[in-house]
């Protein structure tokens, strides 16, 4: 056939109709049969008592970069996917279903393939469907060999089981959980240092770190659903704070009231990456604990009294964690403090 004045234009349908059949391809796997048509259908059934959705969207922000630089892309949709697990696993809700955006200047079917391919992979990790999305062709808007990705979770917990921190008192210890490297967070100043700074390249090797600085700049943003799943099952937690943009010091009082705050005391290793950035691009240390997660990637608020039982789950599920901090009185000064 001749080419129609919209593929001159720079728009193939052939082409998102080719990277569609790829995704139904793939999320069979997880039993959905409807992709490609208006929406998705989830049949809702059993759950809590009083259930409440929750909803959440976000991106993968400018960690695209370094992906595209290596052109590498199954990774960036397991961030995705991660990044709003966690954003909705704060309030104690499980993921029901997942929705992701994609757009590029130019449909590359195999790319897509590739992107939703990592999608994929955090549903499955997280017993999640993959329940629809959108792939959008916009010529002239994207730099050639592009793409942006946005994703939107729906979760479900019942009205009892909410985790919104207004249980917290002064007393109330804080637990870390380790962060994977930045998740998909700083990575706007973690560039200009490393690329533009310092003018590395991605395969450039850095003292101190196990990979090359690219796959350093590229490990996944990981889920914290399976630790903490167990803990939620014995309503062991009083509050939740992913720590992404913001760090420590602007996430964690997003789930205190109004009368408490933190003392956080540097009891975690920090990971060799964050040394290296923060030594190579003269960070100073209050922007450091706003802009990276340095090292601890969730933060949970508990009970002093049940200390035992909350290390004893975390230690059967493997998970490595840290006792970081204390809850105190708001007296109107800073809400976290660390030292």
């Amino acid at each position: 056939m001749p080419r129609s004045a919209y593929e001159k234009a720079g728009v193939s349908i052939d082409r998102g109709n080719q990277a569609v059949e790829r995704i139904k391809s793939m999320v069979k796997k997880l039993g959905v049969q409807e992709i490609g048509k208006f929406g998705g259908f989830f049949p809702l059934k059993g759950g809590p008592r009083n259930p409440i959705l929750v909803s959440s969207a976000d991106g993968v922000g400018t960690k695209l970069k370094v992906a595209f630089m290596m052109n590498v892309h199954n990774t960036v949709g397991r961030d995705l996917v991660n990044h709003c697990v966690n954003d909705i696993l704060v309030y104690g809700a499980r993921p029901l279903f997942f929705l992701d955006y994609l757009a590029s200047g130019r449909v590359d079917p195999a790319t897509v393939g590739e992107v939703v391919s990592g999608v994929l992979d955090g549903c499955l990790d997280n017993q999640m469907v993959l329940l629809g999305g959108e792939t959008a062709e916009m010529p002239g808007f994207y730099q050639e060999g592009e793409y942006d990705i946005a994703g939107f979770i729906v979760g479900l917990v019942g009205k009892a089981d909410v985790v919104d921190g207004k249980a917290v008192r002064k007393g109330d210890l804080l637990i870390g959980l380790p962060s994977t490297g930045l998740h998909t967070n700083g990575y706007s100043l973690a560039r200009r240092i490393v690329f533009e700074d310092l003018g590395l390249k991605p395969a450039s090797r850095v003292s101190g770190l196990e990979r090359p600085i690219g796959e350093e700049l590229l490990r996944v943003h990981r889920s914290y659903l399976k630790p903490v799943a167990p803990l939620l099952a014995e309503r062991l937690l009083k509050g939740m704070a992913h720590i992404t943009g913001g760090g420590l010091l602007e996430n964690v009082p997003r789930v205190l009231p109004d009368d408490a705050a933190v003392v956080i005391e540097k009891t975690w290793p920090v990971p060799p990456l964050f040394s290296f950035l923060v030594q190579a691009g003269s960070v100073s240390e209050a922007e450091r604990y706003r802009v990276f997660n340095m090292g601890i990637g969730m933060v949970l608020i508990i009970d002093p009294r049940k200390l035992s039982r909350v290390e004893a789950a975390l230690q059967q599920a493997g998970e490595e964690h840290f006792l970081i901090g204390q809850v105190i009185e708001n007296k109107g000064g800073e809400r976290v403090r660390i030292r």
